[in-house]
């Protein structure tokens, strides 16, 4: 619970051990007793006690520590909210935290992020944020705008002091700077996509090319059904795996032929699509037969791609030849593997590594944007940054190029918090769950 009456509320349906008046009860502390409703003990509990301002939401807070259940747990909420309690909405407490100013949008928005993590370098981003590396970037950034637009203002309110000269010089400068920093953000969007999202890989290739058991020996379980017989993936399979700290979202497809089977015509085009789609495509071809028309098709659709070709069944006396023109034009990356028998996985892996430069990606010494919203708004900086410079080269006055810098400043208000309206606000904190 959190706020004002938080320990109102609490009075009435706690009984501690060894009772104190609430004025003595220390913040961050921990005092044992019972939940009781009409005299009735509910449960033995544990209560936090967070005292206004040091709390995670700056105002009273308690935490009622239970057994657990479900019923006990419901009872519990159900006297709390007899009492005078109401429900948190979505994302009420961190909405509470940054309304009260003890964080700002971005690292409001950094604890979805840190909740829903699926990598531990997604978890690591979100933990910088939620700490504030990206908060201090964008208040550098614009300190550097403000300490110009002093002698801007000063300029345009005291116009009998000659500064336009200096002050165009500083302009000139600081919007260098300013821009540099921006698209250093902006692009470091593609390696923040990754951590975020993951990898989109489909997984294509004919009917008993071995793309179930390239899955299974990546996931190391049995996930697709694996048999001698072709079509029996009909519909696609989807997987997380995590791969140097970066998670890849394995899709397997519908083995791609002329097929007959209404259904299975369905799959093939949604594998089609799917690889058009991908970040990554991974094509896997049977080494133990010649390619064909339906193998040439495959590889038509990775070209211009990015693609790695995976010669699979090397276990067995092969007929494919890892130098035949037709792969090298479709894919830089041909590696050899055994997908029954666990052979050449890594080789994958290191392939993936080196062509999304994962190995490359230093959240230790970088700021990484992850979020749709920041990026949208850095890149609508930078347009402003341009738009500011053509005033300045078409010498148009000061009061005019306030105007854009003022611009800039107001994107950059947007991302963490100090210029934002309410539905944006409304829109970000439905995404959490209840009470975070």
């Amino acid at each position: 619970m959190s706020g004002n009456d938080c320990f109102k509320i609490l009075e009435k349906i706690f009984e501690p051990k060894n009772k104190q008046k609430i004025e003595d009860i220390r913040g961050y502390s921990i005092k044992y007793g019972n939940i009781v409703e009409k005299g009735e003990v509910i449960d033995e509990v544990l209560v936090s006690y967070f005292k206004a301002p040091k709390s995670y939401t700056t105002e009273n807070m308690c935490e009622i520590n239970s057994h657990g259940g479900n019923v006990i747990v419901k009872k519990i909420l159900e006297i709390c909210l007899k009492n005078g309690a109401e429900l948190a909405e979505p994302g009420e407490f961190t909405k509470r935290a940054f309304l009260n100013g003890r964080i700002d949008l971005l690292q409001a928005e950094s604890v979805i992020d840190v909740i829903n993590a699926k990598s531990e370098r997604e978890a690591k981003t979100g933990i910088k944020q939620l700490e504030g590396y990206l908060s201090k970037e964008i208040g550098e950034i614009k300190q550097e705008i403000m300490d110009v637009m002093v002698n801007i203002e000063v300029a345009i309110d005291y116009p009998e002091y000659d500064v336009d000269d200096v002050t165009n010089k500083q302009i000139s400068d600081m919007l260098n700077i300013v821009e540099e920093k921006l698209n250093k953000l902006e692009k470091s969007f593609d390696n923040g996509k990754i951590i975020k999202e993951g990898i989109k890989t489909a997984i294509i290739g004919k009917p008993n090319a071995g793309k179930s058991s390239l899955l299974n020996a990546i996931l190391k379980e049995d996930r697709a059904i694996v048999t001698e017989y072709e079509g029996t993936t009909r519909d696609t399979i989807e997987e997380f795996v995590t791969i140097n700290g970066i998670p890849l979202k394995l899709i397997d497809t519908a083995g791609i032929r002329n097929a007959k089977d209404e259904v299975e015509k369905i799959g093939i085009a949604k594998s089609r699509e799917i690889a058009n789609e991908s970040d990554l495509v991974i094509a896997i071809f049977d080494s133990t037969k010649e390619l064909t028309e339906e193998d040439i098709e495959i590889l038509e659709i990775i070209k211009n791609k990015k693609s790695i070709i995976i010669l699979n069944k090397i276990d067995l006396e092969t007929k494919i030849d890892e130098k035949d023109k037709r792969l090298k034009q479709a894919s830089d990356c041909i590696i050899k593997i055994s997908a029954l028998n666990n052979i050449g996985i890594e080789k994958l892996y290191d392939e993936i590594t080196n062509l999304f430069n994962l190995n490359e990606i230093n959240l230790d010494n970088e700021i990484v944007i992850t979020n749709i919203r920041h990026k949208n708004l850095i890149e609508k900086a930078i347009k402003n940054v341009k738009k500011t410079k053509d005033t300045l080269k078409n010498q148009m006055p000061l009061d005019i190029i306030a105007i854009f810098i003022k611009d800039i400043l107001e994107d950059l208000g947007n991302i963490t918090g100090e210029i934002v309206n309410e539905d944006i606000i409304d829109e970000i904190f439905a995404k959490f769950c209840l009470g975070k």
